[in-house]
């Protein structure tokens, strides 16, 4: 019985013995070949792989494989198409920050490449998907304005800069949205002063906003509030030249009102002063 079971143990060993030998001997074997066929794959079928991928939505497995082709065939002409698509892989992942960088990266280091005009537009585009409410900062409004501005100016023909002049637009509504917003703010808690200086800058950055209108009759409103008639004339005069036909004419009007009184007052009072 004791022979019978060192007889088994024994072939039990060699049988492990050979197992784990082929083991070690093909493990690497097909290591090495996996490897080599990665490494050798042309630049045109790596591409190829990632776009198949970029079209099934698969952005995150197109991702890995665009990255291959712009770190081992930068000097091949399907670089500058793996680095584009990277960036429009992050996109689509709505990974601005990310898409914006690797946008930036195309632009710097591939620029003649025929996808440099998209590139820039879509990198101004990051920032306009990222620009929040008019209650928030307004930063990544301020960036998407500053790229938008840029490719128009590097692209002035291009079919997607009347986008780019509509979302400046935009952007610029925001923008004074929130600094007539702000002046409202500080007008109603009668830190007049405040309210002024904020309507002015709507009236001085963004004249050409729906937000001028009413921000120069509420610069008005804050003067009378402050007794400075005559600043308060001199923006309700410009007021009725530039929106004869206003909405707010009838607020206009009761300011007006005020002005005059107040203008009245203080010539009475200095006439007074004068017989004095």
């Amino acid at each position: 019985m004791n022979q019978n079971h060192v007889s088994w143990s024994t072939s039990q060993t060699i049988g492990l013995s050979i197992l784990v030998f082929s083991l070690l001997l093909f493990a690497p074997i097909t290591g090495c070949t996996s490897e080599e066929a990665e490494r050798q794959m042309p630049a045109a079928e790596r591409f190829a792989l990632g776009m198949e991928l970029f079209n099934d939505e698969d952005y995150l497995q197109a991702i890995e494989e665009f990255k291959v082709v712009t770190l081992q065939y930068q000097a091949t002409a399907f670089a500058d198409d793996a680095q584009f698509y990277m960036a429009e892989s992050r996109m689509a992942r709505e990974e601005f920050i990310l898409a914006a960088f690797e946008y930036e990266i195309l632009l710097r280091t591939m620029p003649t490449s025929e996808f440099v005009s998209r590139a820039r537009f879509q990198r101004a585009t990051c920032y306009y998907n990222m620009s929040p409410s008019s209650r928030l900062d307004q930063e990544n409004s301020r960036k998407a304005i500053d790229e938008y501005q840029a490719f128009i100016e590097y692209h002035p023909t291009d079919s997607l800069a009347t986008v780019a002049e509509q979302r400046i637009t935009e952007m610029n509504t925001k923008l004074a949205q929130k600094d007539f917003d702000n002046g409202m703010t500080y007008l109603r808690l009668e830190y007049n002063k405040a309210a002024v200086y904020y309507f002015d800058l709507v009236l001085e950055k963004y004249h050409d906003t729906p937000y001028a209108e009413p921000a120069l009759l509420r610069k008005a409103q804050a003067q009378v509030a402050r007794k400075r008639y005559a600043e308060a004339k001199e923006a309700l005069d410009r007021f009725r030249e530039k929106y004869p036909n206003s909405a707010l004419g009838s607020d206009a009007e009761a300011l007006q009102a005020d002005v005059t009184a107040g203008l009245a007052e203080k010539k009475a009072a200095t006439n007074q002063q004068g017989k004095l």
